[in-house]
């Protein structure tokens, strides 16, 4: 595995990569709080299996730079950047793989760039066209005002960053396990919002080793982000509306490439995303591959269940790139 940063019209990507520069592509990226090093496990598995893979650190994150302008953290603006990297790599198609923000943004290229997809998995967060009644940051705090949501508490620049670039090893510790298949993240909500920042709610975290987490692990996620701080990651949190604004008409846009959907079968997000969140993806997605709940697991699957991620990432790639 290897890393290089890549200059793109100005702008500078943080890349690990992994495999032969000549075979089929599959790009893989992350949400919050992640790095391309989420990806390691998937990285050597695709190499192996006869892909290039590339994990970018995204907008915002590691080595990538981070714009000041919440306008360059939109999936729209995102989308449109990741196009430019796979020009830049000589990619003409590729797999997607996006989890938790990255699924967005990875759809949003899917659906503007339709020519450049190969084939699209969505880990975590199902593809959802619905566009919410109102704009969201109203939402977030009508629903703070009755329990605590990180959504709300990331909104304000300068007050999560404060708290959470003060001790980000012990936040990442804390998250990855609250939101890990073992336990019930939304036991969180019956915290108050006020008085109480994300470290006040979050639950105590076992001592490390984990079964899918090691300390040097993350003690490489804790050293990036005591460098960098989270400011760039919560930008995307803070895109919302402008997503939200520029969403309207899309609400039965479907999404016209092969695509499969992996996610734990405890993760919060499908809990969040609600009950008919599955179907109504099946009915917009005309040509959705498999939807996979590996039983046991939460939102970080590609590392709680790797293996298996490894193993349906491999086998998609070999279906849409033989078709």
């Amino acid at each position: 595995m290897r890393n290089s940063a890549v200059e793109v019209d100005g702008f500078t990507w943080n890349i690990a990569e992994a495999g032969d520069a000549d075979r089929p592509a599959v790009v893989l990226c992350h949400g919050f709080p992640g790095l391309g090093y989420s990806f390691r496990h998937q990285l050597r598995a695709l190499a192996a299996a006869g892909y290039r893979a590339i994990a970018p650190d995204m907008p915002g994150y590691g080595g990538t730079d981070r714009p000041a302008s919440i306008g360059e953290y939109t999936n729209i603006a995102v989308a449109d950047r990741l196009v430019r990297l796979l020009d830049a790599l000589g990619i003409d198609r590729a797999v997607l793989v996006g989890h938790d923000f990255g699924a967005p943004a990875t759809w949003t290229v899917a659906r503007r760039h339709r020519r450049r997809v190969a084939g699209l998995v969505l880990l975590a967060v199902p593809y959802a066209p619905d566009r919410l009644p109102a704009r969201p940051t109203e939402l977030y705090a009508a629903m703070a005002r009755r329990h605590f949501l990180h959504l709300h508490y990331f909104q304000e620049p300068g007050v999560a960053e404060r708290e959470l670039d003060a001790r980000p090893r012990e936040f990442l510790q804390r998250l990855f396990h609250a939101l890990s298949g073992e336990f019930r993240y939304l036991d969180i909500w019956r915290h108050p919002s006020d008085g109480n920042g994300y470290l006040d709610v979050l639950p105590d975290a076992p001592e490390l080793p984990w079964d899918w987490l090691s300390e040097d692990e993350l003690d490489h996620y804790a050293r990036v982000f005591a460098r960098t701080g989270f400011g760039g990651g919560l930008s995307w949190y803070r895109a919302y509306d402008a997503n939200w604004e520029s969403s309207a008409g899309d609400e039965d846009a479907r999404l016209e490439v092969p695509t499969l959907f992996v996610a734990g079968a405890n993760d919060p997000v499908i809990t969040m995303a609600g009950p008919n969140a599955l179907e109504r993806m099946k009915q917009t997605v005309p040509d959705l591959r498999g939807v996979h709940l590996l039983a046991g697991a939460g939102h970080f699957v590609q590392m709680e269940r790797a293996r298996r991620v490894d193993e349906l990432l491999v086998e998609f790639a070999a279906e849409v790139f033989t078709a």
